[in-house]
């Protein structure tokens, strides 16, 4: 059974940061073809925030998020971090961790495993 545990959220003040990681057990996330990021303001629907995959660690990041979130992930560790800094209040949301096997599921960001999820606040 694949568990994702997200930890590291919290509350920060607008230009803060904060760094999100998210444990892997089970299949290690070694084996993962991609890991992302998640996130759902309350009212709002879900949305794609940054996705790391493949051997090489090729990343990809919402438009929203270029230049202030940084992907990245730790084979060692089965552990995946998502640095975010220049928070905005818009950010606000509660924060997904999220797993794939599959390349078509990348493409699509129909991820087969999450995580519970870690509230992050920002205030203005």
């Amino acid at each position: 059974q694949v568990q994702l545990v997200e930890s590291g959220g919290g509350l920060v003040q607008a230009g803060g940061s904060l760094r999100l990681s998210c444990a892997a057990s089970g299949r290690t996330s070694s084996n993962y073809y991609a890991m992302a990021w998640f996130r759902q303001a309350p009212g709002k629907e879900r949305e794609f925030v940054a996705a790391i995959r493949g051997s090489a660690g090729n990343t990809v990041y919402a438009d929203s998020v270029k230049g202030r979130f940084t992907i990245s992930r730790d084979h060692a560790k089965n552990t995946v971090y998502l640095q975010m800094y220049s928070l905005k209040p818009e950010d606000t949301a509660v924060y997904y961790c999220a797993a794939t096997y599959s390349l078509t599921n990348y493409y699509t960001r129909n991820y087969d495993y999450w995580g519970q999820g870690t509230q992050v606040t920002v205030s203005s």
